[in-house]
């Protein structure tokens, strides 16, 4: 029982690293533009290493604000719950469950599923091109949706012994 904690605690560090990183990264969205590499993150659009503001309309902006919100929250979310699991882990008498550690990581979850969602539904026509395509960034978030899922659902079924 241990060392499955230790192996869900680990996973937990590394989907807040994750998360971190996709987050932050430029790489939502990839390909080439004028035969120079570019990329687009939640934050700025770079073409061949000069980076600058999105542009997208009007319109979308406030879905990329949502999107922004809700992937910083998860990240918040997911750094609590790390945070409550030790607690819970030296505070909690032996048979309970860790409640509390699960239940902040399904919202974390949720917020990752709803960014994503969003992002996917909105901002793909933007890179039409043959050679763009869905960046790392993108990639890690969605494997960080799979990892708290599991994650909270462990949290949820196991007891401290």
């Amino acid at each position: 029982m241990l060392v499955l904690l230790a192996g869900i605690f680990v996973v937990h560090i590394a989907t807040v690293v994750m998360l971190f990183v996709s987050t932050i990264a430029n790489v939502w969205m990839a390909g080439t533009f004028a035969m120079e590499t570019n990329s687009t993150g939640l934050w700025l659009k770079c073409i061949a290493g000069k980076c600058s503001q999105i542009a997208f309309t009007e319109g979308d902006m406030p879905s990329l604000k949502a999107v922004q919100a809700f992937m910083i929250l998860a990240i918040i979310f997911s750094f609590v719950s790390l945070v409550m699991f030790v607690v819970q882990l030296f505070t909690m008498e032996k048979g309970k469950r860790f409640y509390i550690t699960g239940a902040t990581m399904l919202i974390c979850w949720l917020f990752i599923l709803i960014a994503v969602s969003i992002y996917t539904a909105r901002f793909p026509h933007y890179f039409t091109a043959p050679q763009d395509h869905h960046g790392y960034s993108f990639i890690l978030a969605w494997i960080c949706f799979c990892f708290t899922f599991i994650i909270g659902i462990l949290y949820l079924v196991l007891r401290k012994k």
